[in-house]
């Protein structure tokens, strides 16, 4: 994919600001600082689109963004940060919920999850919550620049047994640094249409 254009378009805080341009949206959810920001920025070429930061918990709203004017990308707030009040997690929560119910284009979801890790209790929960209303979630494990080979496919085992996941396809390494997988990704994101799931 050759990006052309890569621009924020608004941020909101329910359903209700989903900008309705008829292109295909993709969704990325992940826990508090598990490089959701730097993944998007890599995947659209750009240094600064989504806002990266060493502090977790800074992404507050959906920030949705325009990319070739073909599709949507949507930054949601991160999921297990401990210090954010109860109820911030709560209306978080309930912001993201609202969003994967009511759009109506979106494509795929794209669950960010460290690849040097094995995924947290909060990502098998984000994860089957994703799968129970059947949408179609793509596992995206970031920082592989990190580790062997040998440990590469240690991580894709641990993440597959601890997900519970059946299709290895559905996972996806990928380097924010050396932009691996990058070009796996857009190929998933070209061959989405816009069909309600």
């Amino acid at each position: 994919m050759i990006i052309k254009k890569a621009e924020y378009i608004i941020s909101g805080t329910k359903a209700s600001h989903i900008p309705h341009l008829g292109y295909p949206e993709f969704v990325f959810i992940g826990r508090s600082n598990v490089g959701k920001s730097s993944f998007i920025n890599a995947l659209t070429n750009r240094k600064n689109l989504a806002y990266t930061s060493s502090k977790p918990g800074k992404t507050i709203t959906l920030n949705f963004y325009n990319l070739n004017d073909q599709y949507v990308l949507v930054d949601v707030p991160g999921y297990g940060y401990a210090q954010r009040l109860v109820h911030d997690r709560l209306s978080y929560g309930n912001m993201i919920e609202d969003y994967l119910n009511k759009s109506n284009h979106l494509a795929i979801c794209f669950l960010i999850v460290d690849a040097r890790h094995e995924p947290t209790k909060d990502d098998v929960l984000m994860y089957d919550y994703l799968k129970h209303f059947q949408l179609n979630v793509i596992v995206i494990a970031t920082k592989v620049d990190k580790i062997s080979k040998n440990d590469l496919q240690k991580s894709k085992k641990q993440i597959m047994k601890t997900l519970q996941m059946d299709e290895p396809n559905q996972l996806i390494f990928v380097s924010s640094e050396t932009k691996q997988g990058i070009e796996e990704v857009h190929a998933r994101m070209e061959a989405c249409t816009c069909d309600k799931h």
